[in-house]
């Protein structure tokens, strides 16, 4: 591809890493920094009335920054990966269509992977009898049920996805059904697209055990802001607890304590476990995308003098 069609791709800052490493921070300073405004690439922030499990910046913390994709569907509503893109996409035309800059932020490495990459979900259509039974299946046999399934007929798809994933389990052998083949192949194949953007695609990193450290925090600090009620007033809505929404970290674990499965105490224990997990599964997903920029944060004196390094490297990347 010449250099004059490269120079017409749109500009896009990515600001990405694991959870409780400050990524909407750096993405408001650089916002603010380089005219731009933020597009949230977070699965669970686009939750209305979900901001304490989420959590989700606050007014004060964007800065005056415009922030998108935050707080538009209800709880009750399915969101997904395709929805995200095609929201994410009209994002980012009306960010530049102002003269501004767009900069993803989150860690939901798929999300970031389907706007990047310009995935075709086209043949991702959902088989609506097939995923009926298989979700009875896995009602009446549970999930590892299902997952045991497509490790017969996919390992590679199923070494992927953990068996409490129900819905990605399904969505594979849906795919697999629909003639699409191998899930796992098929999003390997669009992970070696081009971007289709000029951008630049930091993941932000930092020592392992002190990250840890912050997830333990943030955590005591969600249940201090009253994430417990934040989670009940949801089930009092009658947000069932099989819903999307409630499949997020944080709201799983909480649900089941007021279901009377386990004490606060365990609660938390398993919020923090599973954020750690979390956090884990992240990075092994940044590390297999290409032409990202690692900033360790440990490497910085302080998150200025990381700000300065990322704001000149995105300059002479992407030439905004």
């Amino acid at each position: 591809m010449s250099d004059e069609i490269k120079t017409e791709k749109i500009p896009l800052l990515i600001v990405a890493g694991p959870t409780a490493t400050g990524k909407s921070d750096s993405a408001v300073e650089l916002a603010l920094r380089m005219n731009g405004e933020v597009i949230s690439a977070d699965s669970m922030q686009v939750y209305r009335g979900m901001d304490i499990g989420s959590a989700k910046v606050t007014r004060e913390e964007m800065r005056g920054v415009p922030h998108h994709l935050i707080d538009c569907v209800d709880p009750s509503e399915n969101w997904n990966v395709v929805r995200f893109q095609k929201e994410a996409c009209r994002a980012v035309r009306d960010i530049t269509s102002r003269g501004r800059l767009p900069i993803l932020c989150g860690g939901t490495g798929f999300y970031i992977q389907a706007l990047l990459y310009d995935i075709d979900f086209t043949q991702m259509e959902e088989n609506t009898p097939l995923r009926e039974r298989l979700s009875a299946m896995a009602a009446e046999k549970g999930p590892e049920a299902v997952h045991a399934l497509l490790a017969q007929r996919d390992p590679a798809s199923a070494a992927a996805i953990h068996p409490n994933n129900i819905k990605r389990v399904i969505r594979a052998l849906e795919f697999m059904e629909e003639g699409g083949g191998s899930i796992a192949a098929h999003n390997l194949q669009q992970r070696e697209r081009e971007s289709a953007y000029r951008s630049v695609f930091f993941v932000l990193t930092m020592d392992r055990g002190k990250l840890y450290e912050r997830i333990d925090r943030r955590v005591d600090l969600m249940m201090e802001r009253g994430l417990v009620d934040e989670v009940r007033e949801l089930r009092e809505m009658g947000i069932k607890r099989d819903s999307t929404s409630m499949q997020g970290i944080g709201y799983k674990q909480i649900y089941g304590y007021l279901e009377g499965e386990y004490d606060l105490e365990e609660a938390v224990r398993l919020v923090k476990r599973d954020t750690r997990h979390f956090a884990k599964r992240q990075l092994t997903w940044f590390r297999r995308e290409k032409d990202v920029i690692w900033t360790d944060l440990d490497r910085f004196e302080d998150r200025r003098q990381m700000w300065d390094h990322m704001q000149t490297t995105a300059e002479n990347i992407i030439h905004y």
